[in-house]
């Protein structure tokens, strides 16, 4: 096997190890460090990834059709992976934003035509071309700031048909351009307008329509549901996220974002892949989610743009959570896929170490995915995803706060940005 790729002059190597997700303070914080390194990839997986002094001369030597890059002494880090994102949709609610930023009330917003029925209306009279130009956009976007892998979540049509084109955009999107897409169907992420004050039909409905269609599409790899009070509470989620189960369907959720519910806790009963927002989550259920490995997904960027709390991530490594650090694009709440900011408020608020920081934004967010095994590290065996900084640290990632540092993407063996 010849190899693809080197990448020489790495003046700092820095990344998580591990194929399984980073449980607890100690893999969290487990990053390794080389000076003056290499990255050697074969079929765009990594072969060797570490000091260039150890380099296999031998399979570079033998290798017909070698592309060199050169880092130029800067610092090389894995792709981030966005592991919480709704980036399929159409329209836009700015004015409800600045309504916010004034102190407008909730519900004022809402009898001034906002919220995310807003969002529904806009989606819904989008055709397929609309939602993938719409994508490719903000997919352009992500690449340059660095992400290699995304998780998209459908949700803004509450209905049958709506629902699948979202996923079908995710899935055009997939063969079409370079950042590496998990979609995820969220068709109860609100109770819509033909279904008010009747959200168990609106699940009924879900299970008996909606779940077989999206399973015979084949293109969501997960199912999520907006676990909170007043929309869908625990018997409602527990039912929805069973049949999902049942049907081959990996499970997420939105967990006690707005009240304590005990979403994180039935994220832990389910065996749930993870569970995301946790602003309100009871440190008892916290620890429940570390005993059955549930990966604990902050959202930072969310938390800012509302001016809530943020999520005790403290709390949620130190009782074992493997953690992951994720935008929430999304046209309401947060408008903004800024991976530099998450970063930044990652360490200034979650109070995370950078070596924290850095594996939430890769391990933890491939483990989020259940790609813990082939990405969000840069080691032998792994898909040869990476980015090249425009800094000689990955410390400069959080102390250059809020810029951009990405100076070229490398995605499965191949230079994409």
């Amino acid at each position: 096997m010849s190899a693809d790729l080197l990448v020489v002059n790495i003046g700092e190597l820095a990344t998580p190890r591990g194929f399984v997700p980073p449980r607890g303070k100690e893999a969290m914080g487990r990053v390794s460090v080389w000076k003056d390194a290499a990255i050697l990839v074969s079929d765009g997986r990594i072969a060797y990834a570490g000091p260039a002094a150890d380099l296999p001369a031998q399979r570079v030597m033998e290798s017909k059709e070698l592309f060199r890059l050169d880092a130029e002494g800067r610092a090389v880090v894995p792709g981030f992976v966005d592991s919480h994102t709704h980036f399929v949709f159409a329209g836009y609610r700015e004015d409800e934003f600045l309504w916010r930023a004034e102190g407008l009330p909730y519900m004022e917003i809402h009898k001034r035509g906002g919220g995310i029925a807003r969002s529904v209306a806009s989606t819904r009279a989008a055709g397929i071309e609309e939602l993938v130009a719409l994508g490719r956009e903000r997919l352009s976007t992500m690449l340059a700031l660095g992400v290699t892998t995304v998780e998209g979540k459908s949700g803004y049509g509450l209905d049958l048909a709506t629902e699948l084109r979202q996923l079908e955009a995710m899935h055009a999107l997939s063969r079409s351009q370079s950042v590496e897409i998990v979609a995820t169907y969220l068709g109860p992420h609100s109770i819509p307008a033909e279904y008010a004050g009747k959200g168990d039909a609106y699940i009924d409905f879900v299970i008996r329509e909606v779940l077989p269609a999206v399973k015979a599409q084949g293109i969501a790899r997960y199912c999520d549901i907006f676990c909170e009070k007043g929309i869908f509470e625990i018997a409602a989620s527990r039912r929805y996220l069973e049949k999902a189960a049942s049907m081959g369907f990996g499970l997420k959720l939105h967990a006690d974002e707005i009240e304590r519910i005990g979403g994180a806790g039935l994220a832990a009963e389910l065996g749930a892949t993870s569970a995301d927002h946790l602003l309100k989550a009871s440190r008892e259920d916290i620890e429940k989610m570390a005993a059955a490995g549930v990966v604990a997904g902050c959202l930072p960027l969310t938390a800012f743009t509302l001016r809530e709390p943020y999520a005790d991530a403290r709390a949620m490594i130190d009782s074992g959570c493997a953690l992951a650090i994720a935008s929430d694009l999304n046209p309401g709440s947060c408008y903004s896929q800024s991976i530099p900011l998450a970063f930044a408020l990652a360490v200034l608020y979650l109070r995370l170490s950078a070596e924290e920081a850095l594996t939430a934004l890769t391990l933890g967010g491939a483990a989020s995915l259940g790609l813990a095994a082939t990405k969000g590290s840069i080691e032998a065996g792994k898909d040869a995803d990476f980015l090249v900084l425009d800094a000689p640290s990955y410390r400069f990632l959080p102390y250059n706060a809020g810029m951009n540092l990405v100076r070229r993407v490398v995605k499965a063996g191949e230079v994409v940005l």
